[in-house]
């Protein structure tokens, strides 16, 4: 009796973070590309922002400290050769893309770029990693697939929380962080690597004029 009651146990238990994992990672960020106004989009994402880091301090388990393990695990060559092929692949697609805008912030508002620069490693791509990486992986790990599928599922839904820009070109970019930024954190076992990482790309975006797709103003929903 005991064996068959901790087998429903753990089958609620799990109904209960699949429906939680869904409606956080799937349902809210579709409801906040269909259905909200652009201007509401920032104040939509710092309370989703909120509550997943509510939801990670709760998880059975996790404590804040293990942020802090391996973050010294990569080199500087590393990072060097990730920022010379990020910028490459920036200006080749600005250049493609929208060549009008290419460093433009660089060039004309260089001193708004710095602000940019100091602001996007805290306010964006921390909470983004703790959502993405740590909350993804530690809260849900019991429901997630195995090897490479949880990569590519966790790729899927970091590109589809910024489906709220209806670009392809996000989408894209999106996608490919989130398995770069996923590699980090599982391979090298780096929560700050990948925040160190995701800080850069994002800052190469922005210097490159490709915030251009990120700003909110520019928002055309196909419908």
């Amino acid at each position: 009796m005991s064996r068959q009651s901790d087998w429903v146990d753990d089958a609620t238990y799990h109904m209960r973070l699949r429906l939680e994992f869904g409606l956080f990672f799937i349902a809210v960020p579709v409801l906040i590309a269909v259905f909200f106004p652009p201007n509401w989009m920032f104040p939509s994402l710092f309370t989703f922002t909120a509550i997943g880091i509510i939801l990670l301090h709760i998880t059975p388990g996790f404590a804040w400290a293990e942020l802090r393990y391996n973050c010294r695990n990569w080199t500087w060559a590393e990072l060097a050769a990730f920022t010379l092929a990020m910028t490459a692949f920036c200006t080749t697609v600005v250049m493609t893309t929208r060549p009008d805008v290419a460093f433009r912030m660089l060039l004309y508002r260089p001193e708004f770029l710095a602000v940019i620069w100091l602001g996007y490693p805290l306010l964006s791509a921390l909470p983004q990693e703790l959502l993405f990486r740590s909350l993804f992986f530690r809260r849900y790990q019991a429901i997630l697939p195995k090897g490479p599928a949880a990569y590519l599922l966790n790729a899927s839904l970091f590109s589809l929380a910024h489906l709220m820009y209806w670009s392809w070109i996000v989408a894209a970019m999106t996608f490919g962080g989130g398995l770069l930024f996923t590699w980090a954190y599982r391979k090298r076992g780096s929560f700050f690597y990948a925040v160190l990482l995701h800080a850069i790309a994002g800052n190469i975006i922005f210097a490159a004029g490709l915030g251009i797709y990120f700003y909110s103003g520019n928002v055309q929903r196909p419908f």
